[in-house]
Formats: C-alpha cells, sequence, structure tokens
C-alpha cells in the first residue's frame, strides 16, 4: 500500500513535481526501499525486477530536470513491478528450509471428526454393560 502512494506521489496527475533537490532524494530513497521489499517477493531474474534494481543502483543525476526524469522512470519501474507482484507472478524457493504441510479442506476435517465420533461410539457400543 505504501509503495502505491509513494508511486502516485510521483506519478499523479495532480502531484506537483519536487522543489528541491532534497525531495527528490527522499522520494527516491522512499522508492528504493519498496523496490527492494517488492523484490524480495519476487523470484530473481524477472525483466520488471531487473529494470526496476538497474534504476535503483544509478545514481540521482545533477541538474533539475535529470534529477526528475530519473524520478519518474524510478516510479513507473516501482509500478510496473508493484503489478507484477499483484498479478501473483512466481515467487522465490524457500529457503527456510523443511518442509510445509498444506492446510487441510474443511470438509477433510468433518470427515476426520465424523470418523472418531464414529469410531468412540462403535467402542461404547462394544463395550459390556454391568
Amino acid at each position: 500500500m505504501a509503495a502505491s502512494e509513494t508511486v502516485t506521489l510521483v506519478l499523479g496527475e495532480d502531484s506537483p513535481l519536487p522543489e528541491s533537490a532534497a525531495d527528490v532524494e527522499d522520494l527516491v530513497r522512499l522508492l528504493r526501499g519498496h523496490v527492494a521489499q517488492l523484490g524480495a517477493r519476487t523470484a530473481p531474474g524477472i525483466p520488471a525486477l531487473l529494470r526496476a534494481q538497474r534504476l535503483c543502483s544509478d545514481s540521482v543525476p545533477e541538474g533539475y530536470m535529470p534529477s526528475r526524469v530519473y524520478l519518474v522512470r524510478l516510479a513507473e519501474a516501482t509500478q510496473e513491478l508493484m503489478a507484477h507482484v499483484e498479478r501473483g507472478g512466481p515467487r522465490p524457493i524457500s529457503v527456510e528450509g523443511g518442509r510445509r504441510w498444506r492446510k487441510p479442506r474443511v470438509n477433510v476435517l468433518r470427515g476426520a471428526v465424523f470418523a472418531l465420533a464414529l469410531a468412540c461410539l462403535v467402542f461404547a457400543a462394544s463395550m459390556p454393560r454391568t
């Protein structure tokens, strides 16, 4: 959510260009952080990720227009990466190690409870009465 707000702040129709170089630096820093976070949620080698990472590794150009053009390009690359993550692109391989168990479906749980209840009923009926 924060990434889309930052991108809207840069690319929005009603958003003015940043006034000072410090404002540009702040927005670039925010966008680079968003690219790092989004990059952790995608598989390596995705073209959108590579483009965004390449732009992040570049330094902010000097001058009014070049720095604003760089900022817009970085915001567009971040937006493209966000769209890829929202579409549910391929995920990175988990490095946690170990196996993750799938969550059983509700009907499987209901069946297991029913089978256990039936087994308890059969066991109780087979006991001799005193």
